[in-house]
């Protein structure tokens, strides 16, 4: 049940920050994204996918031999669908490379459905080995670009960031930061997305898959179609939304810390403290002591300040402790005896 209450609160803060941030270009993207399965899709009064189309041409020779009509409506969905890509890559620029991926990893997908509906038209049913293997292929491409490479880079950046932008002596505040910036509901949502691109090419290639001449076209297949279309791209955006809205304000780069390693960047905290330890039980506790040598504790006074033992606190000006309680066992202690002593030779 705790888990379930936290993925509540995530979700409630996903959807309480889309309702304040998303405006006219993410509806728009939307819009576009409808319009795009709805205008592929469509087939009332022309008879182009009941009929079977002509199955003798491909590519090019395709199109150019499309009523009018239908070529139409291939272009204005292909031109939807541009609209898509342009909006979400100028957007979310710190996920371009990102969106790349997911783009290639969603085309691959469907380019295995379509090969599985080859030779076996009602995929799954009446399906052979070799009809599983290449959609397993093309799942095993998604799972690649979306989990080891997208989910990883997110992760690790979302790492980086708190650790060096919300470094802080009491560990309560770094804890808060690390709720802040939680990632739960994103990766759900970017297993949503999986699941819906799997789905949307599925109910497409089995809708067209049928030779002619067709006694069953399905147009609850092609519904389906339609609303897992666009489902996913709505959790595409939602995906690509998030780490922009949580990171793109700093400056960061999505990225793995190999993929930073690789291009020389450092990828350690900017600075160096020691944690303080309970003399009597040796637990941890809130004082810290930098690199130079100046120890620095938190207000006593239930705020945010910080400072050095026995001056004004920045933030409510009350003097800050100089001895300080143990979290574990409550032991009171004088700061100074928090931290080892260098050994004189």
């Amino acid at each position: 049940m705790a888990l379930l209450d936290i993925f509540a609160e995530d979700f409630a803060f996903h959807l309480a920050m889309i309702r304040r941030q998303w405006g006219v270009g993410e509806l728009t993207c939307l819009a576009l994204a409808f319009a795009g399965m709805v205008l592929g899709a469509w087939d009332l009064g022309i008879g182009e996918f009941t009929g079977g189309g002509d199955y003798n041409r491909v590519g090019l020779s395709g199109f150019q031999n499309l009523s009018d009509l239908s070529l139409m409506l291939a272009l204005l969905s292909i031109i939807a669908w541009a609209g898509v890509l342009v909006t979400l890559w100028t957007r979310y620029p710190i996920m371009r490379e990102n969106l790349v991926y997911l783009w290639i990893a969603m085309m691959a997908v469907q380019m295995g459905a379509i090969s599985s509906h080859s030779e076996s038209p009602d995929f799954p049913w009446g399906s052979t080995g070799m009809d599983w293997a290449m959609l397993l292929i093309s799942n095993l491409v998604l799972f690649f670009l979306s989990i080891v490479v997208v989910h990883r880079a997110v992760i690790e950046t979302r790492d980086i960031h708190v650790e060096e932008r919300h470094s802080h002596p009491d560990p309560r505040v770094v804890q808060k930061a690390w709720r802040d910036h939680s990632l739960r509901a994103w990766s759900l949502s970017l297993g949503m997305w999986m699941i819906m691109v799997n789905l949307m090419s599925w109910s497409g290639s089995h809708a067209i898959a049928q030779r002619p001449p067709i006694e069953d076209y399905s147009e609850l297949t092609v519904a389906m179609f339609v609303i897992t279309g666009f489902l996913s791209a709505a959790f595409l955006m939602h995906v690509l939304w998030y780490p922009h809205f949580m990171l793109g304000g700093a400056g960061d780069r999505i990225q793995s810390v190999r993929a930073r390693e690789v291009a020389g960047e450092s990828t350690g905290s900017v600075t160096q403290v020691e944690q303080g330890k309970c003399p009597i039980c040796s637990g941890s506790t809130p004082a810290v002591r930098h690199e130079s040598g100046t120890i620095e504790v938190p207000c006593a006074q239930e705020c945010t300040g910080s400072g050095k033992p026995g001056t004004p606190c920045p933030e409510c000006e009350s003097v800050l402790p100089i001895r300080i309680e143990c979290p574990s066992c409550r032991s009171n202690t004088t700061i100074v005896s928090h931290f080892s002593r260098p050994e004189a030779w």
